[in-house]
C-alpha cells in the first residue's frame, strides 16, 4: 500500500471522527480506509486508533502522531501548490545567459519587454560569448548562434532568428590599405582574428593553395572585435547579429560577396527539456521566438550583397 495515502486516510479519520467521513474525503470504501490505517500502524508497529462500534478514537500514540503528521502533509500540500502554480503561470528567479553582442543590442530589450508582461518572474541575465554548461552551472535558458547549427544533446533547441557571418572591413581601413579585389588579395590584408576560433583559409577558386589570414590581432569579445574593425584596425569575420546596424548605416562594408558568400549563422534558444518545462521557461522561450520572427533585425542577405564593394 501507499503508504503517503495511508497518512493522509488517518488524518481525515482523525479529523472526522470516523472511517466512513474519512473514505468519503479520499473517495474510497470505508473498508479500503480501515486496512489504510492498519497498513500504517504495522509500518510504525504502534496502535494509533481505538476503534468501538460507535467511535474511533487516537490512543496516546495516535495524537502524537497525529499532530506531527498533520504538519508534515500541510507543508507537502503547500509544496505541491507551489509547483503546480510554477508550471501554469510564470513566476520565480530565470536565469539567462546570452551572447554579449546580440544580447546588448537585441535581447536585453526583449527582456525588459518580457519582465513588464511578467512581474512574478525575475530574470538574471548573464551576458558572455562563453558557451555556459546550461545544467552545471544553474541557467534555465542560453542564446547561442553556431553556424553549423546545434550539434545534438540532451539539451533543446529552438531556432528565433538567422544572422549570417560577412567578411567585412571600415570604409577608412579600405581608404587606406586598398579593397581587395580577390581572395588571394586578403593574404595582403590584416586580418582581425576572434579568440578560440582557427585561423580563417580561404580557397582562391583556381589551382593556387588555400590563402591563411592573418593578423597582428585576437580579442575573445565579439563587441571588442565590432569595435577595433570600426577603428580601421583590418578586416573581420563578423555576424551581422553584432554588424547588423553598422553594415546598413555604411560604417562597416561587406567584402567579396561572391567569392567568400555571407554563411548563416543561425541564433537558437536552448534549455533542458521539454517534460515538466516550467512557466517561465516556456514563456521566455515563446516570448522570444515571437518578438524576433517578427522583427527586421539587421540587412537580409539580398541587402548585404547589394551594400558590398565590387
Amino acid at each position: 500500500m501507499d503508504t503517503l495515502v495511508s497518512m493522509k486516510v488517518f488524518r481525515h479519520v482523525v479529523e472526522v471522527g470516523s472511517f466512513v467521513g474519512a473514505a468519503e474525503r479520499m473517495e474510497m470504501s470505508a473498508a479500503m480506509a480501515s486496512k489504510h490505517v492498519m497498513h500504517l500502524e504495522q509500518q510504525l508497529g504502534a496502535r494509533l486508533l481505538n476503534r468501538t462500534t460507535r467511535r474511533v478514537a487516537t490512543t496516546e500514540a495516535g495524537r502524537e502522531y497525529y499532530e506531527r503528521l498533520s504538519q508534515v502533509l500541510t507543508e507537502l500540500e503547500e509544496a505541491e501548490q507551489v509547483v503546480g502554480a510554477a508550471s501554469v503561470v510564470p513566476q520565480g528567479r530565470l536565469r539567462v545567459s546570452s551572447l554579449s553582442a546580440f544580447g546588448l543590442s537585441h535581447v536585453m530589450a526583449a527582456v525588459a519587454d518580457y519582465a513588464a508582461q511578467y512581474p512574478q518572474v525575475t530574470v538574471d541575465m548573464t551576458l558572455s560569448d562563453r558557451v555556459v554548461e546550461l545544467i552545471d552551472e544553474g541557467f534555465d535558458v542560453a542564446i547561442r548562434a553556431s553556424p553549423g547549427g546545434m550539434k545534438s544533446s540532451s539539451l533543446i533547441a529552438r531556432q528565433i532568428a538567422t544572422a549570417h557571418l560577412v567578411l567585412c572591413a571600415s570604409p577608412v581601413y579600405l581608404r587606406r590599405h586598398g579593397t581587395p579585389k580577390s581572395v588571394a588579395d586578403l593574404a595582403n590584408h590584416n586580418y582581425l582574428q576572434y579568440a578560440g576560433v582557427s585561423a580563417l583559409e580561404l580557397a582562391t577558386g583556381d589551382a593556387s593553395p588555400r590563402v591563411r589570414l592573418s593578423g597582428n590581432l585576437i580579442v575573445n569579445h565579439l563587441e571588442a572585435q565590432r569595435v577595433i574593425v570600426l577603428q580601421g584596425a583590418g578586416i573581420a569575420m563578423l555576424g551581422t547579429e553584432v554588424i547588423g546596424d553598422d553594415l546598413a548605416a555604411g560604417r562597416l562594408v561587406p567584402l567579396l560577396v561572391d567569392d567568400v558568400p555571407p554563411r548563416e549563422l543561425p541564433i537558437h534558444v536552448v534549455y533542458a527539456s521539454r517534460r515538466h518545462l516550467s512557466a517561465k521557461v516556456r514563456s521566455f522561450v515563446d516570448f522570444l521566438a515571437e518578438r524576433f520572427a517578427n522583427e527586421s533585425l539587421w540587412p537580409s542577405l539580398e541587402q548585404i550583397k547589394a551594400l558590398a564593394v565590387r
